[in-house]
């Protein structure tokens, strides 16, 4: 594997973790690598390091290191995703599906990435974008990406929505739910689990589409090819007041777009893939054993 020299490094926004900032940037430098570090506000107390914007982050680094949990990870990769710069992320949040590496075996694990050991991993992206009632495609904004999924919702707590599906040209169904959550494979671990979403392997290239307290209990999840093209398209009266609908498309848990009557949300796959980059002997099984809690409480160990 390629060494890696010029190392970018983003921080949990809100609540900085600087001993683990400092420490990773020590490392980095002690293995004569070049440390430039996000101008994050939230991160004016992190060790020295050339500060950069995001966006010349993605344009200058081999690599980024993402300090934080998985939704630190999330916002990152949106930014460096496109740019094809490839994320090692050291988990400080609370379940780590991504962010694999751990503060305590920090230089170690950092050392012997930067010297080109270690596995590399492509993550299928979404692609999602508002066409707008009445609008044509070429009036839509840019799409966003998302990495783990885009979800429609009421903000509304007392009222379903209602709305269709679509794949390509061809109807799906008519839906009456809490709304609908189109996952990627990685996002297939977080909110769609929770709605009773299937679990899909990250190397697949498919999206799940996973209704949110549907009305029809018949109403299932179901998984489509990555090279499909989903809508889902807000229905119900126009001169419902807008108390009652606040319908809502939202990427990652943090972003969201206000939707009305008529509007549809097109969700595709990305154009480039997210590049996550793992200790040697990562396992994606591994993680969902330990994150998942699977087989606790069993004396039978399976050792490899």
């Amino acid at each position: 594997m390629t060494p890696f020299r010029s190392i970018g490094v983003i921080g949990k926004r809100r609540e900085p973790h600087l001993p683990t900032l400092a420490s990773l940037c020590q490392v980095l430098r002690s293995q004569g690598c070049e440390v430039l570090v996000e101008d994050n506000p939230a991160l004016s107390d992190a060790p020295a390091g050339r500060r950069v914007s995001r966006d010349e982050l993605a344009r200058s680094v081999d690599l980024v290191v993402v300090v934080g949990g998985d939704g630190t990870l999330l916002d990152a990769g949106r930014s460096m995703a496109p740019a094809a710069v490839p994320l090692l992320g050291v988990n400080q949040g609370r379940l780590g599906f991504m962010a694999d590496l751990l503060p305590e075996h920090l230089a170690e694990s950092l050392a012997a990435v930067i010297q080109g050991e270690y596995e590399t991993e492509d993550r299928m992206v979404l692609s999602a974008r508002v066409l707008r009632a009445g609008g044509s495609t070429a009036d839509a904004a840019p799409p966003r990406i998302a990495i783990n999924d885009v979800v429609l919702r009421n903000q509304a707590s007392i009222r379903m929505l209602e709305f269709e599906s679509w794949m390509d040209d061809d109807f799906i169904s008519l839906h009456r739910a809490d709304g609908m959550i189109i996952c990627s494979p990685t996002g297939s671990t977080a909110y769609a689990l929770s709605g009773g979403g299937p679990l899909m392997h990250p190397s697949l290239q498919a999206m799940a589409l996973v209704p949110i307290c549907p009305h029809t209990l018949s109403d299932r999840p179901i998984v489509v090819g990555g090279e499909q093209r989903v809508r889902l398209v807000v229905g119900g009266d126009e001169q419902m007041p807008t108390t009652s609908l606040q319908a809502t498309m939202t990427i990652d848990g943090q972003i969201s777009e206000s939707l009305a009557v008529g509007d549809a949300v097109e969700v595709t796959r990305g154009d480039a893939p997210l590049r996550l980059i793992h200790p040697v002997g990562y396992s994606y099984f591994a993680i969902l054993r330990n994150k998942l809690r699977w087989g606790r409480g069993q004396e039978a160990v399976i050792e490899r």
